[in-house]
């Protein structure tokens, strides 16, 4: 090998560690708390930060809390909820007809379903909405790309076999078109849709990362197969009932395993990043300098799988190894209680782009200051953190209150209107 081979084949090494060192929730954490312990001492050029309305914040969580779910039995804050939207129990449908399919099976299906409509659940916009003919209800925002994308599911837009069409593969993904997702989800020039096209770029990328990885995702390329990867080693097909998986090693395959999906942009060298962006105050070693981490679609989507898991009989722990998430919501709620505070309120009426400092810094305080929040909630409820981890108190929780809070302020509009392709809000 020559000089300059050996040399590219460093650099590519150097960066794939620097890529892994940015795929836990330890290094989201550490980096956030970062930028949280500077803003607080007056050295971010966005936000201050005021401790004291944390406590107010914690307030409207708890009651909102205790209103959504008064006997303090909360699920986790998963999509698996927004597949409830309206009082249907959609689950209870698909289940009937996944009637009499081995556990294992059922999982795969669950988890396919669970991937494909997360990766579809970015922002979508104020004048979008779906009308669902069989309860004749309208749903808008996240319950609305939650239900289109079920019926996408269960009609067969995302499976290739027409005898099997509950499923999602990566033959069907790499031929999808802008047309047939658009017309699965009721988008028209009066009923627009924001990032569509990203959209369908992204489940095509995904396609074929399926496909490349038959050991991970099976013959047929499908999401499902996470489960047999994940679990086969912990016992017989039949699923030892001792078998149980960590919440990190769900999100640290997903993000080993779909990396390449993401937009090219976040990269050291040729490796792909992902949810990962520039801040020149955030600290690190080496090429992970400057590096912002995230994984917001990723750690949702890992949330949205723990159910599926545990429905197979899988014990799920760790799962307060997770991070709050970082979107619109959960950020916004920080703003609308006072306890983030802008420097120049005028940066609320300009149009942003997800890679901006003040985006990635946003975002990065959501995170920190979720972790500040979560016990102030459970002090004022009474729970305990084994009880009510922070996947409990985002769905109590700190995604409604912040929803709840724009309605009242914004007529439901996030603090930021931020220019996105449709795969990170």
């Amino acid at each position: 090998m020559t000089f300059e081979g050996i040399s590219s084949e460093l650099d590519t090494q150097h960066a794939e560690g620097a890529a892994a060192a940015l795929r836990t929730t330890t290094a989201i954490r550490k980096r956030a708390s970062h930028l949280l312990e500077r803003a607080r001492v007056g050295a971010s050029r966005w936000f201050t930060v005021d401790d004291a309305a944390l406590q107010t914040a914690a307030g409207q969580v708890a009651d909102l809390t205790r209103e959504r779910y008064p006997s303090l039995v909360i699920p986790f804050h998963s999509r698996w909820r927004h597949f409830e939207a309206g009082g249907v129990d959609r689950k209870a449908e698909l289940d009937k007809r996944l009637a009499g399919l081995a556990a294992p099976a059922k999982a795969r299906a669950l988890i396919d379903l669970a991937l494909v409509s997360v990766l579809l659940d970015a922002g979508a916009g104020p004048d979008w909405q779906y009308h669902e003919s069989a309860s004749g209800q309208v749903f808008t925002r996240s319950e609305g790309l939650a239900v289109a994308s079920f019926h996408a599911f269960t009609a067969g837009l995302f499976s290739s076999d027409p005898a099997h069409p509950l499923q999602v593969d990566a033959a069907a993904l790499r031929g999808l078109v802008a047309d047939r997702l658009a017309a699965a989800f009721q988008v028209s020039s009066v009923n627009p849709l924001v990032g569509i096209d990203g959209r369908v770029v992204l489940l095509r990328r995904l396609g074929e990362t399926l496909a490349a990885q038959p050991e991970v995702f099976g013959p047929q390329g499908r999401p499902g197969g996470l489960f047999d990867m994940l679990v086969s080693p912990l016992g017989p097909s039949t699923i030892a009932p001792t078998a149980t998986i960590s919440a990190h090693d769900i999100l640290s395959q997903l993000l080993m395993s779909l990396s390449p999906i993401w937009p090219a942009q976040n990269a050291i060298g040729t490796v792909p990043l992902g949810d990962c962006w520039r801040h020149d105050a955030v600290p690190g070693a080496g090429l992970t300098a400057g590096w912002m981490p995230f994984h917001k679609l990723s750690q949702w989507l890992t949330y949205s799988l723990l159910e599926p898991f545990q429905w197979a009989g899988v014990h799920v722990d760790g799962v307060d190894a997770l991070t709050g998430l970082p979107e619109y919501r959960n950020g916004g709620l920080l703003l609308d209680a006072g306890v983030l505070v802008l420097t120049e309120p005028s940066n609320a009426n300009r149009v942003w782009h997800p890679g901006d400092e003040l985006i990635v810094e946003w975002r990065a305080l959501t995170v920190a200051l979720l972790d500040a929040l979560a016990p102030l909630v459970r002090a004022r409820l009474g729970g305990a953190a084994a009880q009510m981890p922070l996947a409990c108190v985002l769905e109590g929780g700190t995604w409604a209150t912040g929803r709840l809070l724009a309605q009242r302020l914004r007529g439901g509009s996030p603090p930021f209107a931020i220019h996105s392709d449709g795969t990170v809000f």
